[in-house]
């Protein structure tokens, strides 16, 4: 089964178009007006088409390796850090997965009192359900679940370009002007443009899907292909989004609209069918990120046990062409940070800050991984043309390892902390494959050296939990 640049595009933006573009008018308008709006999705789309940039480069230059970030941080930096990528990257969309049920059930709250906001009984019974439904569905094949992505991109996109039509046809001017500089209570503009970068940061997790999915494309140049353009179609859609909201209400407003803040703009543009569509369009944006990160979790596994990393159980391969295993594993995984999130008093903002620093260090190896073949000439000619292509992908390597390790400093080390006590147990994966395949469980002093900050990071954030300094 192959996939050609179009599913692979509709991964793309099926990944990165979930639940948080709904309120992104609500978030922007608490911190900025158009100016500042239109500074930050520039810096954020620049760093980004970076990062888009590099897999494509990747794609180009690497095409043998398949899995995106877990095959480009194992091949640059070793067999530990390639696992610790693929865990991480594996754990980060079982996290999230977990955040879009609890947002559907929350959303179908408002018609289903029962359901209450996403935490009650029912509503897990609800996410229960879909969660499983989602895993027999992925399970008939890999071909019929990318159908299903590139029908839900379609229904999710139609509804967010109807807000950005009627939104432009009942733009105020005097409104807009007014909201050029931010609220009343606007600060300066370098402080709103910097309150609102970690939202445009989060936005744009899952850009490397298109990577992940390689072993399927048609052909490696449509990885790259899709890539750029499902980041381009993508960021169109969240500036778009952004502006046009200044233009319906005054931006204080706008930030004080309960989430998601589109379905508010829209209803104060058309009347009460609005937020209606709007909620509907949120239920299934969040389904089509919910199966695109169910397709590239279980990839990622899939390819690290077939590669070794993860125990061999994890590379079953059923006859349609699924990691049955993996699937399985993931969904298991999902269903076991839901029945925490249960219990848990906030558990959104924590699962959606540790779902991007878990994403983030997988991206910033992959990052790494351009930048250090472009330095070292691996797989470049001696001809004109090959140093052209060395120099320009030398660029875009050192600008997307800063752009990540920026998002990194931006995330705080709290959470790079306490992501660590979720990685460091999970080495037992990789000690039990290491020995499967009759490996050394240490095969070098830089392992010893990864091991020791890994674990001590994970001892520190256990006490600081337990001492009140750090908080979940």
């Amino acid at each position: 089964m192959h996939l050609g640049t179009g599913s692979l595009t509709a991964v793309v933006v099926g990944s990165m178009v979930g639940a948080g573009v709904f309120s992104l008018p609500g978030q922007f308008a608490a911190n900025t007006g158009v100016v500042g709006a239109l500074i930050a999705w520039t810096i954020a789309g620049a760093g980004m088409l970076m990062l888009a940039f590099t897999f494509q480069a990747l794609a180009n230059r690497k095409p043998h390796l398949d899995a995106g970030v877990y095959s480009y941080a194992k091949t640059g930096f070793g067999d530990l850090l390639g696992f610790f990528s693929a865990f991480g990257y594996w754990a980060s969309a079982c996290v999230g997965n977990v955040t879009y049920w609890v947002l559907i059930m929350s959303t179908l709250g408002a018609w289903i009192p029962a359901l209450g906001d996403g935490d009650t009984v029912i509503a897990m019974l609800g996410a229960t359900a879909g969660l499983w439904v989602t895993f027999l569905l992925v399970r008939r094949g890999v071909r019929e679940a990318a159908a299903v992505n590139r029908i839900v991109t379609v229904a999710k996109l139609v509804p967010i370009v109807v807000f950005i039509v009627i939104s432009l046809t009942v733009l105020d001017p005097e409104v807009f002007a007014a909201n050029l500089l931010g609220g009343v209570d606007a600060g300066p503009l370098f402080d709103q443009v910097r309150g609102t970068m970690l939202v445009t940061v989060f936005a744009f997790l899952g850009v490397e899907g298109a990577s992940v999915y390689s072993r399927h494309a048609r052909r490696r140049a449509d990885v790259g292909r899709a890539t750029v353009l499902g980041f381009l179609s993508v960021l169109a859609v969240f500036a778009s989004v952004t502006i046009v909201s200044y233009g319906v209400l005054p931006a204080d407003e706008i930030a004080a609209l309960h989430e998601p803040s589109m379905a508010g703009v829209l209803e104060a543009a058309v009347g009460e069918w609005g937020a209606v569509l709007v909620s509907i369009a949120l239920i299934v944006a969040v389904l089509g990120a919910y199966l695109a990160w169910t397709l590239m979790a279980a990839e990622v596994v899939f390819t690290a046990a077939r590669d070794g990393d993860f125990p061999r159980v994890f590379a079953t391969m059923s006859p349609r062409d699924v990691p049955t295993v993996a699937l399985l594993g993931s969904t298991i995984f999902a269903q076991l940070v839901l029945v925490v999130a249960y219990f848990s008093e906030d558990v959104f903002g924590f699962a959606l800050d540790l779902t991007s620093a878990l994403a983030l260090v997988p991206l910033l190896f992959a990052a790494g991984y351009l930048l250090k073949i472009a330095i070292r000439r691996d797989g470049y000619g001696p001809d004109a043309a090959a140093r052209r292509s060395r120099t320009r992908e030398l660029v875009i390597g050192a600008v997307a390892t800063g752009y990540v390790i920026f998002l990194l400093l931006g995330a705080g080390l709290e959470l790079l902390l306490i992501s660590l006590i979720v990685q460091a147990p999970a080495t037992l994966l990789y000690f039990l494959a290491r020995r499967e395949n009759g490996r050394p469980l240490i095969a070098s002093r830089w392992d010893v050296l990864v091991l020791a900050v890994a674990f001590m990071g994970a001892v520190v954030a256990v006490v600081g939990l337990s001492a009140g300094w750090l908080a979940i």
